[in-house]
């Protein structure tokens, strides 16, 4: 079966109507409206609020982009897991200029984030992995990820290569080349889609006095 390989998409159309977002909608700090969002959304029982679009730029300015998920944010940032050697650890290490994306499509809202990245503590890193459930742990030393393999099969047999090196062991230890990344914002945009395709949108900028700008930009 040969698959059509061109479609016109054009009828695919929606309005945006929930609701909308003023300027008196805002807190003061991005963190905490970035926290009341997150709140509706898992009031809304969004699928995977957590999922979030990370956007790397190799040093050849390449870009890159996966879902990864949110562990946790604080006043600090936003704090995820990966394998330091993996593309998108290694294009973070060339340039750790990154964006975040949460796409709420059920609520009609995106929220994009901008910032630099920073490898967290291995301390806090370590705590994460014990964490996990132990086959996501073994997933973790098995995985060579982004790398060309030969076959799943060959995965698996690396995964049952750690279980067996680990089978005496109640704790797997972390891997060195596993660990969490914090993503330090420096802008970040609330947007809600509204009818006419006329959306709000606010953005927030840090200034150099550490505290934080709010314009309004045209959809």
């Amino acid at each position: 079966m040969t698959a059509n390989l061109a479609k016109d998409l054009s009828d695919y159309r929606r309005e945006y109507a929930q609701t909308g977002l003023s300027r008196a909608d805002l807190a003061a700090n991005p963190l905490q409206q970035f926290a009341a969002w997150f709140a509706q959304a898992e009031q809304a029982q969004v699928l995977d609020p957590t999922a979030m679009v990370l956007t790397t730029v190799s040093a050849q300015h390449q870009p890159s982009a996966r879902i990864v998920l949110l562990k946790q944010w604080d006043k600090q940032g936003f704090v995820f897991f990966s394998h330091y050697h993996s593309q998108k650890g290694l294009e973070i290490a060339e340039n750790p200029a990154v964006t975040l994306l949460f796409p709420w499509l059920v609520l009609e809202r995106q929220i994009e984030i901008r910032g630099v990245t920073e490898k967290i503590d291995k301390k806090a890193s370590t705590a994460y992995f014990q964490s996990r459930p132990r086959e996501s742990q073994l997933s973790a030393w098995a995985s060579a990820q982004s790398h060309v393999i030969e076959s799943r099969a060959s995965l698996a047999a690396r995964v049952e290569h750690y279980r067996e090196e680990f089978a005496a062991q109640t704790t797997i230890p972390c891997p060195e080349h596993w660990g969490g990344y914090r993503v330090i914002p420096d802008r970040m945009e609330f947007w809600q889609g509204r009818i006419g395709r006329l959306h709000d949108r606010f953005e927030y900028q840090r200034q150099a006095d550490q505290m934080w700008s709010i314009q309004r930009l045209a959809p």
